[in-house]
């Protein structure tokens, strides 16, 4: 096996190596300036492989020891120390966007410095232990369907993990076995109150009981199968920065979700909020029911909603890992508003959008926020005006 050196981690979160012979190899496990001895490949292609480093040579100094043992399957950078994590986040936006020609200095990144026990859901697959004819709590392996057995976890709220052994424990205590069910879903408020349960495996998902939370004073409810955002704190932080962007009397909420967003940064004007999951609906109009008159919750598609995009709104985007849909792009090129706010989870399909509208905007703000601190994911911000 020919030892490999690591030249830089790569947008999704892996190192990229090179070998003699110039086929590239994107590593789990390893970090910018090591030289991986050994390695486990997980896919091999004619022009790449994927692996995982299992022997390092000449470690790097931001290499730290894990915290968790399943840390490849849930949360792979617990390799590094935090913040060489923020540094690494900041420089590969910075590098997205470059790819797609927009130059820019490294973004700010943005933490509540908490990279451990900050996530409100979690979902755990079931091990059967042969030996011990008894059920654990497990996570799938990296790059495999092999599933490992864990006895703690330090990305979620401790109530969680809690009640997630709690449930095993019941299902231990009744001899049940494992093949009956396909995991458990829990998820946990900011006061520790904790929803969800099992799904059992040819049966329709259950409805959890909702929960609420507060978010810059405001009061949401939410289903804890449904989509919520993962890291409070950090996310009133970025609500915060949009909040200082609001210069219109009229905004419209794209990709609405839930709600949270325009809610929580324009319940005062003149709102509009597009959102096309019919459970996400139900949530966003049970958010509004004690909202002004001036709130309005719209059932459909933002791509079929264009209608909506007005010479005198401000527009807030916050679209799939797919990014906005190019008759949405057009439609605002089109119109020009004066201000669009863009938080996006995939800056690649981010910045790929922002390209096309820089032909009549331009980039008043970038922040990156660590909504998802010890993974690769990254949360980033784009604040656009006309030019």
């Amino acid at each position: 096996m020919q030892n490999i050196k690591i030249t830089k981690l790569i947008p999704g979160g892996q190192a990229l190596g090179t070998t003699p012979d110039g086929k590239k190899v994107f590593f789990w496990n390893a970090l910018p300036g090591e030289i991986v001895k050994e390695y486990q490949i997980t896919k091999n292609k004619s022009h790449y492989a994927e692996a995982i480093a299992t022997n390092i040579l000449h470690s790097s100094p931001h290499r730290i020891f894990p915290q968790d043992k399943c840390y490849l399957s849930t949360s792979p950078w617990q390799i590094m120390d935090y913040d060489y994590e923020l540094s690494q986040k900041s420089a590969l936006v910075q590098e997205i966007f470059r790819e797609h020609s927009i130059i820019m200095e490294q973004p700010q990144i943005i933490t509540d410095n908490n990279p451990y026990y900050y996530r409100n859901k979690m979902e755990y697959s079931l091990y059967w232990n042969h030996d011990l004819n008894t059920i654990q709590l497990s996570f799938h392996q990296r790059g495999s369907h092999r599933k490992i057995p864990i006895t703690s976890s330090s990305l979620e709220h401790p109530e969680i993990f809690t009640t997630a052994q709690q449930i095993v424990d019941d299902l231990n205590a009744r001899h049940e076995e494992a093949r009956k069910y396909q995991s458990i879903l829990l998820r946990c408020n900011q006061s520790g109150e904790v929803s969800g349960g099992l799904y059992e495996n040819g049966k329709p998902h259950p409805v959890f009981p909702n929960l609420t939370d507060d978010i810059l004073g405001q009061k949401y409810s939410y289903s804890p199968n449904g989509f919520f955002q993962i890291n409070l704190p950090v996310y009133e932080l970025a609500l915060q920065e949009i909040c200082q962007h609001i210069t219109t009397s009229k905004v419209l909420d794209l990709y609405a979700g839930v709600g949270t967003i325009g809610l929580s940064v324009a319940r005062d004007k003149e709102l509009t909020l597009v959102e096309v999951d019919k459970f996400a609906f139900h949530e966003l109009c049970s958010n509004i029911t004690k909202a002004p008159h001036n709130i309005h919750a719209i059932l459909s598609k933002s791509e079929e909603a264009l209608n909506y995009i007005q010479p005198n709104i401000t527009v807030i985007l916050d679209p799939p890992r797919a990014g906005c849909d190019a008759k949405l792009i057009n439609k605002l090129l089109e119109v020009t508003p004066p201000k669009i706010i863009y938080l996006s989870c995939n800056p690649a399909t981010q910045a790929r959008d922002i390209k096309v509208l820089l032909e009549k905007y331009q980039i008043d703000t970038i922040k990156t926020f660590n909504f998802f601190p010890r993974t690769p994911h990254i949360e980033n911000l784009v604040i656009l005006s006309q030019k």
